[in-house]
């Protein structure tokens, strides 16, 4: 967890420091019947993350030798505090938003033609709500790859490993003038500006979505931001590395 003053006054809800990222718990192999699986949580926020392979893809790359990733994301009903209604038949604007991100960033981290004509579906299923819910999904998702990936060379599947980097996803947001890291409901429903930040292991920007929703920022804030979220990031990493291997 990042720390980097402990002072009262840089508390949060008197719980933890502005900069300070929530405790992050990793369960592994969750899902007995998936290639790789992880219930991952932030705080309150626990996402379910599955990796799958089906033997297939899409047909813009078919005949290409050259395999994709794929990522759905969705809310179950009770993950937040009023009942979230079941997308079927039609997928809300959001959900399609953060599924498109989770895909684009997990991809910078696989060569996609180290694993044949096959699909690899990152599923993330948020169980409970609490904010950062996409930066958990991406987090998440990276492990349950790379578990997946494990298990496809184990078997034969393939025969190296595919995956490039190590990735992580954090919030950081203002609030007051106040720069804060890993946003819950609480600060993200009040934030002045709310920015999501993914990163690899070596400090290069994959993504970055940032909406100055109540007052514009600065550059210097922007600079802060994503200091405080590189630092957390490291943090997060050095949890994948349990997990993952990249040899």
């Amino acid at each position: 967890m990042v720390q980097l003053n402990d002072s009262t006054e840089n508390k949060v809800n008197n719980r933890r420091a502005k900069d300070e990222i929530r405790e992050i718990n990793v369960t592994k192999d969750y899902v007995p019947n998936s290639l790789g699986s992880v219930l991952i949580s932030f705080g309150n926020t626990r996402v379910l993350c599955t990796a799958n392979m089906e033997d297939r893809v899409p047909k813009f790359i078919y005949g290409s030798g050259e395999g994709w990733l794929s990522a759905e994301y969705s809310m179950l009903p009770g993950s937040t505090t009023s009942r979230s209604q079941r997308e079927r038949g039609y997928t809300k604007g959001r959900t399609q938003e953060i599924q498109r991100l989770i895909g684009r960033c997990l991809r910078t981290t696989i060569d996609l033609s180290k694993i044949g004509q096959r699909t690899i579906w990152i599923d993330c299923d948020v169980l409970q709500a609490d904010g950062g819910t996409r930066c958990a999904s991406i987090t998440g998702g990276f492990i349950a790859l790379g578990l997946a990936v494990k298990k496809m060379i184990e078997r034969g599947m393939i025969r190296t490993n595919p995956l490039k980097r190590y990735i992580a996803a954090l919030s950081v947001g203002i609030l007051d003038d106040k720069i804060f890291t890993d946003l819950d409901y609480g600060l993200d429903f009040k934030a002045d500006v709310d920015m999501n930040i993914v990163m690899d292991h070596m400090g290069n920007l994959i993504e970055i979505q940032g909406t100055a929703e109540g007052k514009p920022f600065s550059k210097a804030q922007l600079e802060k931001m994503l200091q405080l979220a590189e630092n957390g990031i490291k943090d997060i990493i050095s949890i994948e590395k349990d997990f993952v291997n990249l040899d």
